[in-house]
């Protein structure tokens, strides 16, 4: 339809037609292909050659909730299991500010310096309310991420602090097949997961800080017990006085500790992550412990329980997750909580008939 303003009597002005529909995407680029799915024997090869980008997928595979996905990630874990075990696996936890990330830069630093290979898996905790995590670790290892001998892993917890840390225990296999001669396992800080790490590790270092407060409440918790060394962190500038008062501290309170079943003694140390000080007294600990170990036959006992724990683990998970995901399960339980709710059924008999009928329903199956 033409314009009423391209008359004749309005000579003086011509609308234009204007510009048909631009299409959204620039002709010019090449189209984009999406990257094909690899094989479980693809991923296999892939890892043990030491790439790394196969590794980051098949970690992604590990932590994928899909079945198919969690089925592909147990084939390659069974095959590149003979290739793994090679590493010294070493658990790092500490309250929230004490230098963690830091550390672990100053730390893989040091032994990539020493010809090695280093993997760091952290587990970054995922928030409460909005279930998201930051995976921000990698940031403030400003130096090991730019290492091409280093690979850094965050994993969110996603709610399941069990689940995060079996799947963290089979990327430490892929890891190991993938030429990874040392394992960082970096914690969330104090708590439950500490357990879980001290399960998959062989050596855990717990880092401290001087002048936070009150050391002996820090000496109070069971994550004393756990540690195989203590290190206090800043121990720097003016503050080395009050790092080598809280070491001595620390020394006489592991001194009322019964004897570990290693017979190893568990030592306490300072240094400076930021400054990089006292970095070697702390990997030559480390090196002692692994030597000691190894020697009185610790070591090979302690990965061998390690491996029941998981199993015993994963056997629970297996089951629960079996009895939550049976179809009826959702309305039974709805039923039985509301009978105990008006008290018409104690919690423990509610508990066994859902038991009872769950595994009635397996043996009919």
């Amino acid at each position: 339809m033409e314009h009423p303003e391209n008359d004749e009597q309005y000579k003086g002005l011509k609308v234009n037609k204007g510009v048909g529909n631009v299409p959204v995407i620039n002709p010019y680029i090449k189209k984009i292909q999406r990257i094909r799915p690899y094989t479980t024997q693809e991923f296999v090869d892939g890892i043990l050659q030491g790439d790394i980008a196969v590794l980051s997928r098949a970690v992604t595979l590990v932590e994928s909730s899909l079945r198919e996905h969690q089925d592909q990630a147990q084939e390659i874990i069974e095959k590149c299991l003979p290739y793994a075990g090679k590493s010294v696996r070493v658990g790092i936890t500490g309250v929230p500010g004490a230098g963690k990330s830091t550390s672990i830069d100053a730390f893989g630093m040091y032994i990539i310096q020493r010809g090695h290979k280093l993997a760091v898996l952290a587990i970054d905790p995922s928030s409460e309310r909005s279930k998201g995590s930051i995976l921000g670790d990698k940031t403030r290892m400003e130096a090991l991420s730019r290492e091409k001998n280093a690979f850094i892993r965050p994993s969110p917890t996603a709610g399941s602090l069990g689940g995060v840390a079996r799947k963290t225990r089979e990327t430490i296999v892929l890891c190991e097949a993938a030429g990874f001669d040392t394992v960082f396992v970096e914690t969330v800080g104090v708590g439950q997961s500490e357990t879980a790490v001290h399960s998959m590790v062989d050596f855990f270092l717990l880092i401290q800080l001087a002048g936070a407060g009150d050391e002996l409440q820090g000496i109070k918790r069971g994550i004393m017990e756990m540690a195989d060394g203590i290190v206090i962190n800043k121990a720097d500038g003016d503050n080395i006085d009050r790092a080598n008062l809280a070491a001595s501290h620390f020394r006489n309170a592991l001194q009322l500790f019964p004897p570990t079943d290693s017979g190893w003694k568990p030592q306490v140390l300072t240094y400076s992550g930021y400054y990089h000080l006292g970095i070697k007294k702390i990997w030559d600990m480390i090196d002692s412990y692994v030597s000691f170990t190894k020697a009185n036959g610790y070591f090979e006992c302690k990965r061998n329980e390690q491996s029941r724990y998981w199993m015993y683990e994963t056997i629970n998970a297996m089951l629960r997750s079996a009895f939550y995901s049976h179809p009826d399960m959702e309305n039974m339980l709805a039923e039985a909580e509301r009978r105990v709710l008006n008290s018409e059924l104690s919690s423990f008999v509610a508990a066994k008939q859902l038991i009872d009928k769950f595994l009635s329903d397996r043996n009919n199956l």
